[in-house]
């Protein structure tokens, strides 16, 4: 693929306000809660998820930038306000605790590229009532989303070794999910994706060349990699499958000579035609030019590929949809809250007591991860106590909002180091494709 240069820092343009991307019962609560006067009760809400997506050994957080961005943009303007109003939804006097509406508290959480296991506190929303009931919605639509594509691409980079994987799935999702996705994706690894608004927004390094629609507009196959080779140079990566793969390839060779940059494979049996390609092209004498291979790819077929000459994948449906689990069932429950509107009231833990397996635990949390004296990860600790001594330096959660000024942005590639970084120190199992239990155990303390 032909590849644009770029930092990989964060650079989103300005965003709308988010105010609205919420359900209806978060503002009919809120109308009850002010008047009922418990609304200005200072509270803390959570986020976490009970159990991982079936199979998976550990999750990704990711979205934390995004839920950033939408806490700064999330502003009741005079035309939502409005349009509040005539559909009934809240009174006038909501609308007007609505129309001035800033949030203030603070907000704790894994930063982005950091891993997950049932019960973690992934992020921790400290203020009134009425600030933080607000945000559930749009909080948790960004990491149930962008959380499940990290935690899909974390499988398939872990998969495909050094080999570079692309993001390819701009298609097969939502126009606004697919630069989300690929923000994910970068961060688990990918190196590159083919959505143009992902680099324009967010910085990611994006590239592609053709389709088979440009081999088909052109009379030969030979007049199409012509063209190419001459617009995009020796360099460029040309489709090779849209009739026969054996002449395509030795015509790709004839036309663009041995500096090739990469032939690309989108159907059949990629094992077996990677090796038939990659004879053809040493045997041709372009012993350099890659093979890049696409259709339908995910981290199973990834792994399938390990022992082809593959040198890179190109990854689309499966890596935005998440793999199978395109959400990863992450929660926003109220863990805490003060008796009385008094901000200097002490916090009382509350917790939902039902039936089934939807209960929660109540109380502030910490969270730690114990590891190993060879550093590596053994227990995700999580605890509502004390934090033990031997643990103060492994906290998890950093600062994200302070007092309502963000104080955790960061660029992109610092999260994506984490992310590499984190997954080193997990055992080696946690990369394994097989189904299986969390790779590290949840210890429950007080």
């Amino acid at each position: 693929m032909d590849v644009t240069d770029a930092s990989g820092a964060e650079r989103a343009p300005g965003a709308p306000s988010t105010a609205l991307l919420t359900d209806h019962y978060e503002l009919t609560m809120l109308q009850a809660a002010l008047r009922s006067g418990a609304a200005h009760r200072r509270s803390v809400f959570e986020v976490f998820t009970r159990r991982l997506p079936e199979g998976r050994r550990y999750g990704v957080v990711g979205g934390i930038g995004r839920v950033l961005d939408a806490i700064e943009s999330f502003r009741f303007d005079s035309t939502r306000l409005d349009w509040l109003s005539a559909n009934g939804v809240v009174d006038d006097d909501t609308l007007d605790w609505l129309a001035g509406y800033r949030f203030s508290g603070d907000v704790h959480g894994y930063p982005e590229g950091e891993v997950y296991f049932p019960g973690s506190p992934i992020l921790t929303v400290e203020g009134s009532f009425a600030e933080a009931v607000l945000l559930e919605t749009v909080v948790l639509s960004i990491l149930n989303h962008d959380s499940a594509v990290a935690a899909a691409a974390s499988r398939m980079t872990a998969a495909a070794g050094d080999r570079p994987c692309i993001e390819m799935g701009a298609r097969r999702t939502h126009e606004q999910g697919a630069a989300a996705a690929a923000r994910a994706a970068y961060i688990a690894g990918f190196g590159s994706t083919s959505d143009l608004e992902a680099g324009f927004r967010y910085g990611i390094p994006t590239g592609g060349t053709s389709a088979h629609a440009f081999t088909l507009l052109h009379d030969t196959e030979r007049d199409a990699f012509t063209a190419q080779v001459a617009s995009m140079g020796r360099g460029t990566t040309l489709l090779v499958d849209t009739y026969d793969l054996t002449e395509a390839v030795r015509t790709a060779v004839e036309v663009a000579g041995p500096s090739l940059g990469a032939v690309r494979i989108d159907s059949g049996d990629l094992l077996l035609l990677a090796h038939r390609v990659r004879r053809q092209l040493d045997e041709l004498g372009a012993g350099h030019t890659r093979i890049l291979v696409t259709s339908d790819l995910d981290e199973y077929a990834i792994a399938a590929l390990a022992a082809a000459p593959v040198d890179v994948y190109g990854v689309g449906t499966s890596l935005v949809t998440g793999s199978g689990h395109p959400t990863c069932s992450m929660v926003y429950k109220l863990v805490a809250r003060a008796s009385t509107a008094d901000p200097q009231a002490p916090l009382v833990p509350v917790a939902k007591r039902s039936a089934g397996a939807k209960t929660s635990r109540g109380g502030r949390k910490w969270a730690a991860r114990r590891t190993d004296a060879d550093g590596v990860a053994e227990a995700e600790v999580v605890g509502t106590g004390p934090v033990p001594r031997e643990l103060a330096d492994r906290l998890l959660q950093v600062p994200l909002v302070r007092g309502g000024e963000i104080v955790g942005r960061e660029p992109l590639a610092a999260a994506r180091e984490r992310h590499a970084a984190v997954r080193a120190r997990l055992p080696l199992s946690a990369t394994q494709l097989s189904r299986g239990e969390p790779v590290l155990p949840t210890e429950l303390v007080s």
